[in-house]
Formats: structure tokens, sequence, C-alpha cells
């Protein structure tokens, strides 16, 4: 399977009261996550190099916080200086918009292997879908390979040598299309406010759209949550990998696996999109290794696993239905795999275990051929949306569901 074979499922649940589980630490900022890319691989040794990374931002604040991420890395890392900046155009950054990120207090920080770090609170207005300009040296390392988020869609701006952290104009000339060692940004929301974590796959990840154009569906549903002032403290944090898979590992871990530390995990995290399944079962075909055969009720199960731990947090999830894939290459689709597609659907729509359901499928299919997306919407390869289907998939979602009266 290639890698941008994947599907994303999100989810939010109960009615239980949700007030008192967000309520910040007193004297602590109240965080919500505004952006994130999810680590999925071991990628290429950076070293003794600054890597510049263009963020747009969901909710805004009065000061945002980093995390940075070791966890593909085999031993040690050292990432430092870091800094953050408003984002003009290419590499650049607004003169005067420069903050030095510290962590403990200190210009650097060692994560060791499989560790993350946030860091210290940066004293640093935002607003809502702005973009941020994140730049990292790395020091010299023994080969410690990068944390990477594979399909990041965003232009990474490198140097082949120096620390150029502070420089309002990047001077390497290098790119890269991935995502390195920053996994998160939250915001200290000038009002109350919460995340929402759209967990999935290469669908939630936006393949298919053009690269710096922000046109993912959780992108669209940022921009129209934004859009109204009711919902100006919710932040929106794309947990996608593609490739990914509920029940087993394939292209960075499983959903099961990832739970926690992707979804769960983030901050103040009131809602989850779930929109996972479709590599399950385009793995399941005959073809595949005894394994990945994987039956309907291994599908559901694992997708009631999650909601049961989304319940026990007192988060919301909601089941978002698989898009049609059609005419994608056997043996990844075919006849027994749509009919199980339609079954997983069938379940999502009516067994009653998600708080609410997204009908993605109903959005971007061809209603003369319900089977197959609409052409208008596919990007080509007959499972990917283009920007124009994920605007439709955003479209689709009742903004209502992400009150904070829920």
């Amino acid at each position: 399977m290639h890698r941008p074979l994947l599907r994303i499922v999100l989810g939010l649940s109960c009615s239980l009261c949700l007030a008192s589980a967000f309520a910040a630490t007193a004297g602590e900022p109240h965080w919500v996550g505004t952006w994130s890319a999810s680590p999925d691989a071991a990628g290429p040794v950076v070293s003794g190099q600054t890597i510049r990374q263009v963020v747009r931002i969901s909710a805004g604040g009065t000061a945002l916080r980093l995390r940075l991420s070791n966890l593909d890395g085999n031993g040690p890392l050292t990432i430092g200086p870091v800094h953050v900046a408003s984002h003009t155009e290419g590499g650049a950054t607004a003169p005067g918009t420069d903050h030095a990120v510290l962590f403990d207090g200190k210009p650097t920080t060692t994560l060791a292997k499989g560790e993350a770090r946030w860091s210290d609170p940066v004293e640093m207005p935002v607003k809502p879908l702005q973009a941020l300009a994140v730049s990292l040296y790395v020091p010299a390392n023994g080969g410690v390979p990068s944390t990477i988020h594979s399909a990041g869609l965003a232009t990474a701006y490198l140097t082949e040598q120096g620390d150029a952290t502070a420089s309002a104009q990047f001077p390497g000339t290098e790119t890269n299309g991935s995502r390195f060692f920053l996994t998160d940004v939250d915001v200290a929301p000038a009002a109350e406010g919460a995340t929402i974590v759209a967990f999935g796959d290469s669908i939630t990840d936006g393949v298919g759209s053009n690269a710096d154009a922000q046109q993912r569906w959780p992108d669209v549903l940022a921009a129209q949550l934004q859009a109204d002032e009711r919902f100006h403290g919710i932040g929106v944090a794309n947990a996608g990998i593609g490739g990914n898979r509920i029940l087993h590992d394939d292209f960075g871990p499983s959903a099961l696996s990832r739970f926690d530390r992707d979804a769960l995990d983030q901050a103040n995290v009131r809602w989850i999109v779930l929109l996972e399944g479709i590599n399950d079962i385009g793995s399941s075909g005959p073809q595949s290794k005894p394994d990945d055969r994987v039956s309907l009720e291994q599908i559901t199960g694992g997708m009631k696993t999650l909601i049961q731990r989304a319940h026990a947090r007192g988060i919301r999830i909601y089941g978002a239905t698989l898009t049609p894939f059609r005419g994608a290459s056997w043996p990844y689709h075919s006849a027994a795999n749509e009919a199980k597609r339609k079954a997983v659907n069938e379940w999502i729509r009516h067994g009653g275990a998600f708080d609410a359901v997204i009908d993605f499928d109903k959005a971007v299919r061809d209603p003369s051929q319900t089977d197959r997306m609409l052409p208008a919407y596919d990007s080509g390869d007959h499972l990917h949306p283009n920007g124009a289907g994920y605007k439709a998939m955003a479209e689709a979602i009742d903004v209502g569901l992400f009150s904070m009266k829920h």
C-alpha cells in the first residue's frame, strides 16, 4: 500500500457535563491546541543546520508555546536556539516580530530518545489563522535521525550549515516537504477556549490538496470557526497521518497505539472527529497478509475502544463516514472491500456509538454512482479529495457541534 492511502475518523461522545474537566490549573495559562502535526517516521539527520517551518495556526491568543519531539530518534538530541516570528513569504519573517523560545529558561534543550518537551510560554500575541515561522537550530550531533511528519504539505526551509534562527531573511536555499521535530503549537486564548482534534489518516492529513495552500478539511473547518465570534477560542489540531490504520501499524503507529499522545493528551481537548478505517479495509483483501485481513467486527471494535477511551476522559467523539474509493488501484479497492466500507458506514451512521455523525461520504460522493467520488472533488487517484473536495467535507460539518455549551 502506498503512503497516500489513508482515511480519517473523528469522534466525540457522551452527554457528560464537561466544564470542570477543562478548567486551567490555578496560576497557569489556559492552553488550547491551535496547530499540530503528528510524528510518523524517522527522517534525515539534521546536523549544524537551521530549519524554518511555516505553520498557520487556528485560534489566536495572548501567548504561545511549542512542543518538540525526538520520538523517532535513536539517541539524545539537542535543539536550540529556537525562534518564532510572524511569517511573510517564502522563508522570510516580518521585522520586529522575532521572539526567542526558551526551555526551562534556557535557549537549548536536550531530548532523550523518544522524549517530547514543551517550551516555556512565549508572550507573543497572535491572531486567528496567522502564519508563524518557527526556526530550529540543530547543533552537530552523532547521527541521530530527525523525527518528522512526512506529508507536511508545506515547505520547510533549511540552511546547509549555521544558526539562522533570528534572521528575517532566511539564508538557506534548500527545501523539504516534511515537518521536523515540531509537533504542536498551543495558544492562551483571550477568553474561554477548547480544542478539536481531527484524528485520522491521509484524508485528514490533506493528501491530494495543494502544498502551502491550507486546503485540508481541518484547515477549512478552522477558518469557518474563526469567521464566527462564538468559536474564536476554539483551536483545531490536525492529527492525521498518511496510511494510518485503526488496528495495525503501517506508516506510523496505529490509531489505537497513538490515540493518547496525539488526541487525548492535547490541551483542553473537548471534541474529537474520527475519520479512520479506509486503510484497514484497503489492506484486508485476499492479497494481504493474514493478520491484515480484518473483519467489520474488528474495525468497529477498534472504533468502540477509541470511543470508550475518549468518554473516559469526558471528551465527545464524532464519527465521520468513510469516503468513496472506487477506481483506486486493486487490490486496495475491490467489490468485497467496497461492501465492507458500506457496512462500516452503516454502523457509524446507525450504531449509536458516536455522540454525533459527520457524513463525509455523502458530502463528496457522486450521486449517480455512490461508490465513486464526484469527479470535481477527486484529486485524480480516486481515493483522496482535492482542495474542492476537502472544502465540501468541511462545509458538511455542523459547527454547532463545537458549541462551548456542550
